[in-house]
């Protein structure tokens, strides 16, 4: 404890070597001969160069997940609960180079970057009790003297591939669950955030004390091993966050690859944010402004249309966009930015469409500006009807769309008007009209009198429809990453039946 304590005080040694990736306990250069450039999306400068994977390095790491995996099944509980333990003191120790990586590599805003690195460390923290929390029961048989036992056991190895724009938390919440309950994992990072995505993660369990093998991280494109990724016989699980598109691809290629596997898929949103006409309005637009913008918007579960009710709507118009006015934007390093960099040239041409093609199709812009580098300045569309691009596209970027709605009935129509169901929000002086109105909304998870940017490590986080398949968190995690078996016991000879007359009732 003394040595822990002068360590926190001192301040660690900042971590090396991102340029290479771990594999089998080693770090080591990709052998692809192809160079990953890793860059600031605020300043564009390259952060570090990355000589990338090849489908050799993929097999390496999944021969050396599936060589350590048995080893680390056997630990006792404590055991992997301690690593658990240990890792989440190291993000303690070193929540400043954490946060540092996270606004330099993922454009987060000092706001966001602290934000995220909470979220993850409380599913660290949450990982440290689940190796007790994996049970199955025993069950009746209807045979004379036949014991029936389920056991509940880690799948083997898991695959998880994890997105560009809250990497650190959404990669920790099947990294660490997946261990915790002894499997070992094969990480795939966005190339955009490799470091934050993965690399990081790799040197904090290191540190910890995980054993070599059981976490291991491969860099490259999606384009160059993506498929072989996931057709790869070696994982029984992949976990994937990110577009729609891809994750269908996934799903295909996982049904198809010649060992079947299961596939968790947390995948894109249309966030609904409803004002019904007896809301608070000035804590909806707090709300609202918080929901929207947080990141850039550039979050699954960040609002992507704002429903109001005709009418409180052009008051809480009036209110939005004088509150979004006041909002700072421009260097993520500025403790006070709250709009920061898109994280990429394709992701700000594609915003750009986005917004032309609005006021081509009659929304009116109410706000809005030219970007500067990557930083494009929050907007702010009314007038737009829920069969537009604006609305029926996840936006993924600091632009909001006002859609009008007459009355109650009308909002829900629209709120549910989409092909995605992650989540959603709905504000109301009444809890209980909030309640079945969130009951009735076509969305994995909902909230009343909140904005849509909760993730906690022991509820349930997944969305319906084009939204995904599963459940991340708690014991749904648990779920995700083990398997029942079940054995049966025969505790007395069993009298099987020759004879058709024989089988009238439970066999003896």
């Amino acid at each position: 404890m003394q040595n822990a304590t002068r360590r926190k005080q001192a301040g660690p040694r900042p971590y090396s070597g991102f340029d290479q990736m771990l594999i089998g306990g080693r770090w080591r250069s990709g052998s692809s001969k192809r160079t990953l450039e890793d860059r600031n999306p605020y300043s564009r400068e390259v952060i570090l160069a990355i000589e990338q994977a090849n489908q050799g390095d993929l097999n390496d790491a999944f021969t050396a997940a599936l060589e350590s995996h048995e080893h680390w099944m056997s630990k006792l509980p404590l055991e992997r609960a301690q690593v658990m333990r240990r890792a989440a003191d190291v993000m303690e120790f070193r929540r400043e180079e954490i946060v540092d990586w996270l606004v330099a590599e993922a454009g987060s805003t000092r706001l966001k970057a602290n934000l995220e690195w909470q979220s993850a460390h409380a599913i660290l923290q949450w990982s440290a009790t689940a190796p007790y929390l994996v049970e199955a029961p025993n069950l009746p048989t209807d045979i004379k003297g036949k014991e029936g036992r389920v056991y509940r056991k880690p799948v083997g190895v898991v695959g998880v591939i994890s997105p560009w724009n809250w990497p650190l938390h959404l990669s920790m919440r099947s990294v660490a669950p997946a261990l915790a309950v002894g499997n070992a994992v094969v990480i795939k990072p966005a190339s955009d955030t490799p470091v934050t995505g993965a690399l990081l993660l790799a040197k904090i369990f290191e540190e910890a004390g995980l054993p070599s093998g059981v976490l291991n991280v491969i860099v490259a494109g999606g384009s160059e091993i993506g498929d072989a990724f996931v057709g790869h016989p070696t994982p029984r699980v992949i976990s994937f966050t990110g577009s729609t598109p891809v994750g269908r691809h996934i799903g295909e290629l996982a049904s198809q690859a010649p060992m079947l596997k299961r596939v968790d898929l947390e995948l894109g949103g249309n966030g609904p944010f409803v004002v019904l006409d007896d809301a608070d309005l000035d804590h909806a637009v707090e709300a609202a402004v918080f929901g929207k913008f947080l990141h850039q918007g550039q979050i699954c579960i960040a609002i992507n249309r704002l429903i109001v009710d005709d009418q409180v709507y052009d008051r809480f118009v009036d209110r939005f966009v004088e509150r979004v006015k006041g909002l700072k934007v421009g260097d993520p390093n500025d403790a006070s930015t709250v709009v920061g960099p898109i994280i990429n040239e394709s992701q700000m041409k594609r915003l750009l469409a986005l917004v032309r093609n609005a006021r081509d199709a009659g929304a009116r812009q109410v706000l809005g500006g030219e970007p500067d580098g990557l930083v494009l300045p929050p907007h702010v569309f009314t007038d737009v009807r829920n069969d537009m691009e604006l609305a029926q596209r996840e936006i993924f970027g600091p632009v909001a769309p006002i859609i009008r709605a007459h009355g109650e009935e009308d909002a829900l129509r629209i709120a549910n008007g989409t092909e995605y169901g992650l989540a959603g929000a709905v504000f109301t002086r009444d809890l209980e009209r909030g309640e079945q109105f969130a009951n009735r909304m076509q969305v994995g998870m909902a909230h009343v009198n909140d904005q849509s940017i909760v993730d906690l490590p022991n509820s349930p986080f997944g969305g319906e429809k084009n939204s995904g398949i599963g459940r991340f968190n708690g014991h749904w995690a648990i779920e995700a990453f083990t398997t029942d078996q079940w054995v049966t016991v025969q505790h007395a000879p069993r009298r099987y039946p020759w004879n058709a007359n024989e089988v009238q009732g439970p066999w003896a």
